[in-house]
């Protein structure tokens, strides 16, 4: 898989303004986040690279869906063509997600396209409380769902559970799914 660059500029943006939003120094988020407050500084200045687990730790400190640190400001008629999007490669496992749509603060929805490579598995750390995921698995075969109990699931196939809890995403064969995060 190709991998373009994640969306730097908007991921700088985003950061500093949810982070003045919420009244908090980048050391104290850093702290929240568990990154140093270097690799955030980095980020906010939009040098640094950084992957979905990262980005997923400053929205949970931050309070805010992943969304809301990667996606472009929304305009009335949006096309995403084939491989464009905001990409971002998972750390430990070959798991590439694409924003396809963020929701409005009313909404609280965002959708993904999530392409993934047999290999090691995705071990996520819950998202803000009352996020809730929905996968439709369009090719392929992945595992996925709470850590503890998951589920194999092929083509066509649906689950739907807790986002606020670890759960897992592994490949067992070259696999592309949409999920639908929910933030209530």
């Amino acid at each position: 898989m190709q991998q373009p660059a994640p969306p730097l500029a908007t991921i700088a943006a985003a950061l500093r303004r949810e982070r003045e939003r919420a009244g908090i120094s980048i050391a104290e988020l850093a702290r929240r986040a568990g990154l140093a407050k270097s690799t955030l500084s980095q980020l906010e200045a939009g040098t640094g690279n950084p992957s979905i687990e990262t980005l997923w730790s400053l929205g949970v400190a931050l309070g805010v869906p992943f969304s809301r640190l990667v996606e472009p400001l929304e305009t009335q008629v949006r096309v995403v063509r084939a491989g464009e999007g905001p990409r971002l490669r998972a750390d430990e496992a070959d798991l590439v997600a694409t924003l396809l749509a963020a929701g409005s603060p009313h909404t609280r929805r965002d959708l993904y396209v999530m392409e993934l490579q047999p290999g090691p598995a995705r071990d996520a750390a819950a998202h803000i409380p009352g996020s809730v995921e929905h996968i439709v698995v369009g090719g392929g075969r992945i595992r996925t769902g709470p850590d503890g109990d998951t589920v194999e699931l092929g083509p066509g196939d649906y689950i739907t559970f807790p986002g606020d809890v670890p759960h897992h995403y592994e490949a067992l064969e070259p696999a592309w799914a949409v999920l639908v995060m929910e933030h209530r």
